[in-house]
């Protein structure tokens, strides 16, 4: 071991150091349609964050797509509605998802509601999102703890904010539908857009 770190004040150090890539964290969403810059809030969602880095840091998300746009034109009228983009690895489906499920980190608990530019995971069930997620357009409280969007009442996890780029993400909700499988509403992108690559913010 070095002996630096029997320091305990070097030890401190370290673990802060350790802390910053999750607790200040940035990162790049790189697609067809231009760059979306999101900041992470580690600190507050660190269960979901980190589950999100690893799978950014291992390219999962590589020539992924977003794919799904959701505008107050093509949902079930009796449901609250709300405007979201939706992305992953590219399966085109919103009912097939990859990863190990993650606990759901509620908003009542991380204070992280979703507002506008907010990124969240998709889910069906509390406690079974893995690798999907989705970015609002304008402030979306149904889907905090509590809202109506969901049945469970249990809301979505919201870990970060767009900084830079909601002109891409509302080009992208623009984009032309046609029917999503499963849910049989016209929320499918014909086109869907391609994520080149998430890329960490140094």
């Amino acid at each position: 071991m070095n002996h630096a770190l029997k320091n305990p004040i070097c030890i401190l150090l370290f673990v802060l150091l350790s802390c910053v890539n999750i607790f200040a964290q940035k990162v790049k969403i790189h697609t067809t349609e231009g760059v979306i810059v999101l900041q992470l809030y580690g600190d507050k969602a660190p269960i979901t964050v980190n589950n999100f880095l690893k799978l950014v840091e291992s390219d999962f998300y590589k020539n992924g797509s977003f794919y799904r746009v959701v505008r107050t034109d093509n949902q079930i009228p009796e449901k609250p509605k709300i405007e979201v983009i939706q992305g992953g690895a590219g399966f085109g489906s919103d009912s097939t998802y990859a990863g190990t499920p993650i606990e759901l980190e509620r908003t009542s608990l991380t204070g992280i509601k979703h507002v506008n530019g907010a990124i969240s995971m998709a889910r069906f069930k509390p406690n079974s999102a893995t690798s999907e997620f989705f970015i609002c357009i304008n402030d979306q409280p149904t889907l905090d703890f509590g809202g109506a969007r969901n049945p469970d009442g249990q809301g979505f996890a919201a870990f970060g904010v767009v900084i830079k780029g909601m002109k891409v993400v509302r080009k992208i909700q623009s984009g032309k539908t046609t029917l999503m499988p499963r849910l049989d509403l016209p929320q499918k992108l014909i086109e869907p857009v391609r994520i080149i690559k998430i890329s960490v913010v140094n």
